[in-house]
Parts: C-alpha cells; sequence; structure tokens
C-alpha cells in the first residue's frame, strides 16, 4: 500500500528456516509460520502508516473524532497496508530471493509457499474493504482499495521494474492514508488534506533515496533501477535536497490551510524542518566531498522526523 519503506531486514535467520527444502513451508514450528505471515506483513510499514493517518483524522474533525471511527480505520487501514505487504512479497519473490536484504524474508526461504501468501494478501485486502465500506464511506473505501491496486499492480509490478521514477510515482500510494483518514471523517478533500498529502508524497524520496544508496549493490543485482543504481551522484544528491525543501514547505503550508492550527504545530514543524534539512545537506555534502556517504542516518531521522511532526498536529488539534 505504500513507498514508507520497511527498516533493514536482520540477515540472520532461524536455522529450520534457511535450510528449508525449496516449494516446502517449514513444519514442524507453528510459531516461526505465524512469525513468517506477521512479517510477510511488514509491521514497521503498517506502524508508519497509522502515524500519518490518526492526525489528519484528528485535525478534519477539530479534535477528538468518534473513538469507534478511529478504531474502524486504524484497524481497516493495518489490513490494507497488510495486504499490499503480503502481495508485494508474493510479486517480489523473484527479486527478493537474490538481494542480500531481502533473501531472509518468508517466500525466498520458503517459510511459506507463494499460493499461501497469495490467499492470505487477497483475505487482507478483501477484509479491510468490507470493514471500509460498512462503516466508513464510499470514498474513504475506493481510496483504500486504489492504494492496495496501485502498490502492488502499477508500483511493483510495472514501475520499480520498469523506471527510475518508481519511487515518485509510487509516493502517491505512500501519501494516500492522510486522504483516507481525512476522508474518514468528513466525506470529501479539503486544501488541508491536500498539504499533508504533499508532506507525505515529497518526504518518501529523500527518505527511500537514502536507503535506495545504501543498498545501491543490491538492487543493482536484481535490476532494479533505483534512481541511485541509474544516476549520478549528483543527480541523487539534487533529488534529495530538492524534495527535502519541498516536504519541509508543505509542513509550513499546512500551518495556514489546517483551521485552528498554532505554534504547537507550527514551531515543531519548523525546528524539526531545519533539522531534516541539515541532514540531507550533509549528506549530499559528502556525498561530493567523495567521503564516506551515512544514508542511514537520513534514513532513521527522515521517520523521526516525520512522528515528530504529526505528533506535533495531533497535540495541537487537542488544545
Amino acid at each position: 500500500m505504500s513507498m514508507i519503506t520497511e527498516r533493514p531486514v536482520s540477515a540472520a535467520a532461524p536455522p529450520a528456516v534457511a535450510n528449508a527444502a525449496p516449494g516446502a513451508a517449514v513444519r514442524g514450528d507453528w510459531r516461526a509460520v505465524v512469525r513468517a505471515y506477521v512479517m510477510l506483513t511488514k509491521p514497521r510499514i503498517v506502524e508508519q502508516l497509522l502515524v500519518t493517518t490518526v492526525p489528519p483524522m484528528m485535525l478534519a474533525a477539530g479534535g477528538l473524532p468518534s473513538l469507534w471511527l478511529v478504531a474502524v480505520v486504524l484497524v481497516g487501514g493495518s489490513l490494507a497496508a497488510s495486504a499490499a505487504s503480503v502481495i508485494n512479497c508474493y510479486i517480489d519473490r523473484d527479486i527478493d530471493q537474490v538481494m542480500r536484504r531481502t533473501k531472509r524474508r518468508p517466500l525466498p526461504t520458503h517459510t511459506v509457499t507463494p499460493r499461501n501468501a497469495l490467499i492470505f494478501g487477497l483475505v487482507l485486502a478483501a477484509v479491510s474493504t468490507v470493514l471500509m465500506a460498512v462503516f466508513t464511506n464510499w470514498l474513504a473505501t475506493a481510496l483504500t482499495l486504489a492504494s492496495i491496486a496501485y502498490y502492488d499492480l502499477v508500483y511493483t509490478l510495472w514501475l520499480k521494474r520498469t523506471t527510475p521514477w518508481n519511487t515518485f510515482w509510487g509516493g502517491i500510494c505512500g501519501a494516500t492514508p492522510v486522504l483516507i483518514g481525512w476522508v474518514a471523517v468528513t466525506g470529501s478533500l479539503a486544501p488541508a488534506a491536500w498539504a499533508l498529502f504533499a508532506v507525505v508524497f515529497f518526504w518518501q524520496m529523500p527518505h527511500f533515496y537514502a536507503l535506495a544508496i545504501k543498498y545501491r549493490a543490491d538492487y543493482a543485482r536484481a535490476g532494479i533501477p533505483m534512481l541511485p543504481v541509474v544516476a549520478p551522484v549528483s543527480r541523487v544528491n539534487a533529488e534529495i535536497l530538492i524534495f527535502s525543501w519541498l516536504t519541509v514547505l508543505a509542513t509550513v503550508a499546512v500551518w495556514p490551510l489546517g483551521a485552528g492550527l498554532g505554534p504547537v504545530y507550527g514551531v515543531p514543524a519548523v525546528v524539526v524542518g531545519a533539522v531534516f534539512l541539515i541532514e540531507a545537506h550533509k549528506l549530499t555534502r559528502r556525498a561530493r566531498a567523495g567521503g564516506a556517504v551515512k544514508p542511514m542516518r537520513l534514513f532513521h531521522w527522515s521517520t523521526t522526523y516525520l512522528t515528530l511532526l504529526f505528533v506535533a498536529l495531533a497535540v495541537d488539534t487537542l488544545v
């Protein structure tokens, strides 16, 4: 469902999983199988998506929305994001097995069969869609279903494998949880919702480019044309800086557009935005100088940045 990326997967794996025969699911330890199915859902992605869903709901409601509605959107959104991730793992099983970062996932290690993973993902998608349709509104439901389809069919199956613009266009589905949360409350969209969408959309480029720099050799081995694989360092640096600045400018635009937002949001937005820009400029300066590039520093800080920003948004709606 999203271009918001999971954290790097550990290279370690249980011996029983690592030694599994091709085409057969690991048997004997049901807990390992349960863990494998949970891993397919990429829980850290789900966690990050929820951070960008609830605060927009609060801003749309002008305070705390119905707790029942929040619960429905959280459960429905979690299931939708999980479904998208599981189907993504099914589609990407061919490249996951040749990338060091992903070769310990459940499908490359044969802990879960491709057929079972696909069924699992489709069931999660169906349940999330029904849940949203019954308890929210048609627009929130349509956005939820479209996000799953876009992430798996447009991004994973096509864009990711064919163009270095994959991160840019794939960022659309990564930012839709903002819109889903908003329309679940209001039934329509507003300028503030689109400004928040822009924040998450632009944020994904420096966030994901940092990860792609770190695992450039992995993507090259798998034949995936991520920007750091196919473009010169100067191009990657320029895009990191451009989209970092656009992210911060979008956060500032939210301030006047969000009815009732005050300094509780505005001041942290400026402060954490400044730190975010400093880290982005540090990364590009090191690259230009030929020094040791530390892309994961920007990657991890960008996650913290987005969390702090949306927490400040939520707090401001309550004070």
